[in-house]
């Protein structure tokens, strides 16, 4: 291993600090602490976000000594798994992932099957006796490589992944509606057109030497840090060069969950994100990879069915479940692969969470003797009691949904179809308010994302992007509505009969994962029982008090009801702007005499005396500051348009 007197630049699992995310990222930090603590994690090493900042700083650069201590630690991955890289007859294959200090979801870069090429492939067969195994794991292979570790883009004019379209077109031209239908003849297929795709658009033909393609896909994780998707998420949640800087490098032997119908991929959580039930929560897929989950490429099953499928795989994800959350002592989201029936984790970080499910767990967690009230305080950000005050439907409203799809992200939403990210953009900083509706959300879209009222997919599950993103930002989000055929280039969608137009207005509720045509009648949410004794530990630790403004009797009652312990101001000229009060107050300002003015005055005298005796009794004894009249006079008065189109009538 690399010699202590110089600076390291990679890290085995088994050696790495667990808490030390600043320099081995998120990822690599969980895969050290779960290798440590005795989960099945596949062999592996990180290299370190230090690394990262050298080659950017050096002009995109490896620094010094950098690829002799990956050479070491393939090396020593050889040994581990008694496989070589690049070796025809036994061959390593790794995955390239990428980690920052702060969980970024879908911000930068994964690469799977690395070290597949025309040699290793047909080694691969030969070991698993699976062709069509082996097929689709080059197909993926290419693609994921062709286009982080040769920046093959988009159709600039469509917007369309180029390998999308040539692997669409062969599941067309087979019959085939999902991945899983297509035979070992029509992957191979597909990875000659892949590999045909990369030459044209680079110039050059698909790298088969290992190295090379290990050399280019380290760079393209690397150059993801500052990739547009990756800055622009930075930028929005205000994520700092002293929170996270750089990415880490994570290599790891790849497990298979694309083996047949004893593999599996999966995405899950230790507690259900979206109500903070104790219990887990996520998707799988059969005979998929981990990709196929988290881009919503397939709607995947509820992680509640693999009971059902392999009981002894569920058994031993409960018990995880609890050492996980003994250690970190939070709610976790961790990333698993099943190949030919063993379990293997491949990732474990702290879950993003709406704020019901985040309050919940909370208190649960003290309950349970896993935080402290101050520690359970600590994990609720002030902005996120915003959610709180989300709408939902009126379940009285009896409106049948158009479809149904999963509950992704709750709250309920209101706004114009969408169906690019760039004009949502547009659109939403123009003020109007807009549903990003996608076939399945990827991370460059997340621009689309910051300025939509919520989310509408008609791929993926609750572990999608689309989901993931959705929850972090508390904003609704539907998710997998099979049915909804969405058509980019003629910016339209249907669902049977029904077709929707970019522009038409449409309501989402991400709680039952239901959509509407038009505009649904909602309700105020209700605060969940489990804040009210947040507040009451809030109460005992603070130092200082909240008071509200409030200026009429409702807003008092609503004051108290959220906890304020006096009005800070009561502003006494907002009590005249309800509309049988405003034209008495009109008709004051207008007085020819004061007699007249004070005529009326007294009409408007026992309404005030009112309003200050409702907002006495409702605050019982708590202080309420009164700001006596001042406003400019203008507020009380029409406005010029009001006036003239009244004249105009």
């Amino acid at each position: 291993m690399a010699k202590a007197t110089k600076k390291r630049y990679c890290y085995a699992f088994e050696e790495g600090d667990g808490t030390n995310k600043k320099l081995l990222g998120g990822k690599g930090a969980g895969l050290c602490t779960m290798t440590q603590i005795g989960l099945p994690v596949p062999p592996g090493y990180c290299i370190t976000t230090e690394a990262n900042i050298e080659y950017l700083e050096e002009g995109e650069k490896f620094p010094a000594g950098l690829m002799d201590e990956v050479h070491e630690y393939m090396e020593a991955l050889e040994k581990k798994t008694g496989k070589g890289f690049g070796d025809p007859a036994k061959p390593l294959l790794v995955s390239v992932r990428s980690g920052s200090a702060l969980s970024m979801p879908g911000m930068m870069d994964t690469i799977l099957n690395l070290g597949l090429n025309d040699e290793t492939a047909k080694g691969m067969i030969a070991l698993t006796q699976n062709e069509r195994f082996v097929q689709d794991a080059y197909r993926r292979f290419l693609q994921l490589f062709g286009k982080i570790g040769l920046g093959i883009e988009p159709d600039p004019a469509t917007k369309e992944d180029k390998f999308d379209k040539i692997f669409d077109e062969v599941k067309e031209k087979y019959h085939a509606h999902v991945d899983t239908e297509l035979s070992a003849e029509a992957l191979a297929e597909v990875v000659e057109k892949f590999k045909d795709l990369i030459k044209r658009v680079t110039g050059k033909p698909f790298p088969q030497d290992p190295w090379a393609q290990l050399f280019l896909a380290m760079e393209g994780v690397f150059k993801s840090w500052m990739g547009k998707r990756a800055v622009d998420y930075r930028r929005q949640f205000n994520i700092t060069q002293e929170m996270a800087y750089g990415t880490a490098v994570n290599i790891c032997t790849m497990v298979f969950g694309n083996m047949g119908n004893d593999s599996a991929t999966g995405v899950g959580f230790t507690r259900d994100p979206g109500t903070g039930e104790n219990k887990l929560y996520g998707d799988y897929l059969i005979n998929a990879q981990g990709e196929d989950v988290v881009a919503g490429i397939r709607t995947p099953r509820p992680l509640k069915e693999l009971r059902i499928d392999m009981p002894g795989i569920f058994k031993e994800l409960e018990k995880m479940h609890n050492t996980l959350e003994k250690h970190y002592r939070e709610v976790q989201d961790f990333e698993f692969t099943i190949e030919q029936g063993k379990l293997y984790m491949l990732q474990t970080r702290n879950g993003k969470m709406n704020a019901w499910a985040l309050v919940k767990t909370s208190v649960d967690m003290y309950k349970e003797g896993l935080i402290s009230e101050e520690e359970a305080l600590l994990r609720i950000e002030p902005d996120m009691l915003e959610q709180f005050l989300h709408r939902r439907i009126d379940p009285d409203a009896k409106i049948e949904p158009l479809a149904v799809g999963i509950s992704a992200s709750p709250g309920a939403a209101i706004g114009k179809v969408v169906f690019d990210a760039d004009r949502a953009e547009r659109m939403g900083n123009a003020g109007e308010k807009i549903i990003l509706t996608r076939i399945e959300t990827k991370p460059e879209d997340i621009h689309g994302f910051f300025v939509a009222q919520g989310i509408l997919t008609s791929r993926g599950g609750k572990t999608s992007h689309a989901a993931v993103v959705a929850r972090g930002m508390g904003k609704p989000c539907v998710s997998g509505v099979e049915g909804l055929d969405i058509n980019y280039e003629l910016k339209e969608a249907r669902i049977g009969s029904v077709v929707i137009k970019e522009g038409d207005i449409v309501t989402i509720d991400g709680t039952a994962g239901s959509f509407y045509l038009g505009v649904v009648p909602m309700l105020d949410p209700e605060l969940p029982k489990d804040l009210a004794i947040l507040m009451e530990w809030a109460d005992k630790a603070a130092k200082i008090e909240v008071w509200a403004n409030a200026d009429t009797p409702d807003m008092a009652i609503k004051a108290v009801h959220h906890g304020a312990k006096g009005i800070g101001l009561c502003r006494t000229e907002r009590m005249f702007n309800e509309a049988e009060r405003l034209p008495l107050m009109r008709n004051m300002i207008l007085a020819d005499s004061p007699e007249e003015r004070k005529r009326w005055a007294d009409k408007l005298m026992p309404m005030q005396r009112s309003d200050f005796v409702e907002i006495f009794r409702t605050m019982d004894g708590l202080p309420v500051t009164i700001r006596l009249l001042d406003p400019p006079l203008h507020e009380f008065l029409p406005s010029i348009e009001e006036l003239v189109n009244e004249v105009s009538r």
